[in-house]
Formats: structure tokens, C-alpha cells, sequence
């Protein structure tokens, strides 16, 4: 069963509380900065096992040493439960960097 779409009032709460996300365009969104190429691959690799994990994937982004992530739900039009979880175990497994 798809999640429903959150309403704004709990994905701006959930930002709120959340350093470096943001929300726009529909999706949550965050950007690493690491010291090299090969660090900030090694970061997307984790990013891609947790995805596979939960059946969920990002979009990603590399420029060089920096990776931005957007996490929407396109089936459900929006940021849902399913983002939120996902962007909470990228920031748990990689200390919120």
C-alpha cells in the first residue's frame, strides 16, 4: 500500500528539526560536502544500500567531492512516511553529516 502525501504542516515540523534538509519542489533535500571524489562515492554507496534496503531510492547527485540527495514518493506526488524513514537511516548510518 502506498503512503499518503504529508501534509505541509508535518514535513516543514520534520525539517525543522532536521539540520541542512530542506524542502522544495516537492521533495526534501540535503547536500554532503566530502574531502574527495572517492569519499563522497563511498558515501553514495551507502546511500544505495540503505535505498535497496527499503525499496526506496533517492535521487542523486554528484558534483566532485559533493552529493545532493532528493527524497520524494513520485507515485504519491510528495514527500511521504517513506522519505522521512529514508532520510532519517541516510543521516543515522552516515552521522548526519
Amino acid at each position: 500500500m502506498m503512503p499518503d502525501k504529508l501534509p505541509l504542516e508535518d514535513i516543514e515540523g520534520w525539517v525543522a528539526i532536521h539540520p541542512r534538509w530542506q524542502y522544495r519542489d516537492g521533495a526534501i533535500h540535503k547536500k554532503y560536502t566530502f574531502p574527495t571524489f572517492r569519499s563522497a562515492i563511498v558515501f553514495v554507496n551507502r546511500v544505495a544500500t540503505i535505498a535497496d534496503e527499503l525499496d526506496h531510492h533517492p535521487d542523486i547527485n554528484v558534483r566532485y567531492n559533493s552529493v545532493s540527495l532528493a527524497v520524494t514518493t513520485h507515485d504519491a506526488g510528495g514527500v511521504t512516511t517513506k522519505d522521512i524513514g529514508l532520510a532519517e537511516r541516510i543521516d543515522f548510518a552516515t552521522s548526519a553529516r
